[in-house]
């Protein structure tokens, strides 16, 4: 049997403000580990681990077309090649994505074992995972609709949860009786103690011609729109483009709204997934995951704690000292600061939602922003004048574009730069400039096997990035 792994790259993770951003979700970062999220999940469920009983395709990604370039170079860089890397104008939920992977599964002639995953979760014991993945198959096989849950440590309040129902007739799997919503405290506790629920991870698995019919069942409206948005589809490279409007009018919701939630007794089957697992929601679930010193704190990047005990501190850039405190969460990038409690974590995503009201850029991306051609570091900036680190990745190139509001001046660092400044085409070497005029069209190349490191000093009455006309480019951003 054939199991094709889905991966879910859509969400924002507010709540882990400021390592996650707008522009640059916690699925992308390394929260737990050397890998990102993202690279985590495409290694869970690999084609390595085909056997006799199941057959791992290579993975379908669905992932938001803000994302595009990013989760690309991550899958690169471990050597996974996705079958499709299927790009959404904008997040619907995860119904409609898995809806548009299930088409594009079945345009192939092939039916096989959907096996769902957010990018965006921690799963701790693979051997279990890829047990309970076997056990769910069976079931899936059959035509049932299979979720995993989780045997709850705590009464946890930030998770739905799954009520057990009759056993199946062999294995460890379940009927679900039914979904329950995230409960207050008391009643997570009640959850906990009477030992007939599990958290509900997120995690499913179906053919995707199942998937299908029940949407045609319980939400026709989603399966329509994207038959209608996937029938319109383009190749652009290596990313493929459903219509855009048509998918924009389709309705959101999640997989256990749209359908699970719905289904008539035996149809939908839960399998107990015994490892740890965790969807780091917010800071204090990634401080229950990590590794902890002595004292109990989990401590990354340059960071001194006396008196400090059960508390999460992270530094990106700079010394962080912490005195006598506990229960806290200081997370310090190079252009934000969190102190929290760990207590009221979950209400992080209200500074998010500030910051948003106010146009802040730090709610959308960081001081680094990667770029499909490398990435570039604001270092300073102020009134008509900005200052950037802009590194090419060997063989790239940038658009050729102008500006109205703003003129440049460039200095190699490191590297060699090949520089169109109107009707002109010359190369920099280490320690060389150049003038780009305002409103002159030019480029930016790396034509050697090195990455070109340059300064980039900005000066004019407007710097935003918005302020870029692009002629061509290689990448479809014109």
């Amino acid at each position: 049997m054939n199991l094709q792994p889905l991966i879910l790259c859509g969400g924002s993770g507010s709540r882990l403000w400021p390592l996650s951003r707008e522009q640059y979700p916690k699925q992308l970062l390394a929260l737990v580990g050397g890998d990102t999220m993202l690279q985590a999940s495409a290694k869970r469920l690999h084609v390595s681990h085909s056997n006799s009983h199941y057959n791992v395709l290579a993975p379908l990604v669905v992932s938001n077309e803000e994302y595009r370039f990013i989760t690309a170079e991550q899958l690169r860089q471990i050597n996974v090649v996705p079958a499709a890397l299927i790009l959404e104008p904008a997040g619907r939920n995860t119904a409609p994505a898995l809806a548009l992977a299930a088409l594009a599964t079945l345009e192939r002639g092939d039916d096989p074992i959907l096996v769902v995953m957010p990018a965006d979760h921690v799963i701790g014991n693979q051997d279990a995972f890829l047990a309970a993945v076997k056990e769910g198959a069976r079931h899936a096989a059959d035509g049932k609709l299979v979720t995993f849950g989780i045997a709850p440590t705590h009464p946890e309040t930030g998770y739905g949860y799954i009520r057990l129902g009759k056993p199946v007739f062999e294995g460890s799997a379940r009927e679900i009786a039914r979904f329950v919503e995230k409960p207050d405290f008391a009643v997570a506790e009640q959850y906990v103690s009477s030992g007939e629920y599990l958290w509900n991870s997120g995690i499913f698995m179906m053919r995707a011609s199942v998937w299908l019919e029940q949407l045609t069942i319980y939400r026709p409206d989603i399966l329509d729109a994207c038959r209608s948005a996937f029938a319109e589809r383009k190749q652009d490279n290596d990313f493929l483009r459903v219509e855009r409007q048509t998918f924009l009018d389709c309705p959101s919701d999640s997989i256990d709204y749209a359908v699970m939630e719905k289904l008539p007794e035996g149809l939908g089957i839960v399998v107990p997934l015994p490892a740890q697992w965790s969807d780091v929601g917010a800071w204090d679930a990634l401080w229950q995951i990590s590794p902890k010193d002595e004292a109990g704190n989990s401590l990354r990047g340059d960071v001194i704690a006396i008196g400090t005990h059960s508390s999460l501190v992270i530094s990106q850039s700079r010394l962080v000292a912490c005195v006598g405190l506990e229960d806290v969460v200081v997370v310090e990038t190079p252009d934000a600061i969190l102190v929290a409690h760990k207590d009221h974590v979950q209400d992080v995503k209200q500074i998010v939602a500030r910051l948003k009201h106010e146009n802040r850029n730090e709610a959308n991306a960081h001081r680094k922003v990667y770029r499909p051609w490398g990435h570039y570091d604001s270092v300073d900036g102020a009134e008509r004048f900005q200052v950037k680190r802009i590194v090419v990745n060997p063989g790239a190139t940038l658009s050729l574009q102008m500006h109205h509001h703003r003129a440049e001046h460039w200095i190699v660092v490191t590297g060699t730069a090949r520089v169109t400044c109107g009707e002109k085409v010359f190369l920099l070497g280490e320690n060389e400039s150049t003038y780009i005029p305002l409103g002159q069209t030019h480029r930016l190349e790396n034509p050697g096997k090195v990455l070109l490191e340059m300064i980039e000093v900005q000066s004019g009455a407007y710097l935003g990035e918005d302020d870029i006309v692009r002629f061509e480019d290689n990448y479809g951003r014109t």
